[in-house]
């Protein structure tokens, strides 16, 4: 039961980009098609969900050997690894894809929703709706998974949306930018829905 409150409550209820307005910059950089909203939602939940498991157990070497305070550094360091193996693949396997995320697929490593969810689940200060912290590597796992799950969700419903906006006649002041950040608040406000869920 506590796994699928952890699932439901990361995608739905805290979702990291319309509810807590991390990972912003590949929400709005990224989301003008759905195929390439895809493809770096599914780097994102590969680099997120390998970079929390290596983190959380790198923190309690940290916490062993009395360095905590090397935990960003090292924390950054893992994800930038992770980040240069999936590029590395996506160039290999699909150029076009690679091509398409440009420069967004390196800025991946600063994407702050990734360094933000591995300190929760590393630390332990991630919790449920209600108050309920679970701990331990499978919970924090599955977090960063539904987390990932959830920023892959936001992007394509906002890729979605700006895929038909493209389609229709917006004033010329709207277009652009002015559309683009009323699209992405209408999606929060609409994502608060849930917050009673869980």
């Amino acid at each position: 039961m506590i796994y699928f409150l952890i699932f439901i409550s990361a995608i739905f209820v805290n979702n990291i980009v319309l509810s807590q307005f991390l990972g912003i910059c590949p929400f709005l950089g990224v989301s003008k098609k759905i195929d390439t909203a895809l493809g770096m939602g599914a780097a994102v939940t590969f680099v997120l969900t390998l970079a929390t498991i290596v983190t959380y157990l790198l923190q309690k070497l940290l916490v062993m050997w009395h360095v905590e305070f090397l935990q960003t550094i090292l924390f950054i360091l893992v994800i930038a690894a992770m980040v240069q193996c999936i590029e590395i693949v996506l160039k290999k396997i699909s150029p076009s894809l690679y091509q398409a995320l440009g420069v967004f697929l390196p800025l991946i490593t600063t994407n702050c929703c990734l360094l933000g969810v591995s300190i929760l689940v590393a630390n332990g200060t991630y919790k449920l709706p209600g108050g309920m912290a679970p701990e331990g590597l499978l919970c924090g796992t599955i977090f960063a998974f539904a987390t990932a799950l959830g920023f892959t969700l936001a992007l394509v419903l906002f890729a979605g949306i700006r895929e038909q906006l493209s389609m229709n006649k917006i004033p010329q002041a709207m277009q652009g930018t002015p559309i683009a950040l009323l699209t992405g608040g209408l999606l929060a406000m609409a994502f608060m829905g849930f917050s009673g869920v869980v």
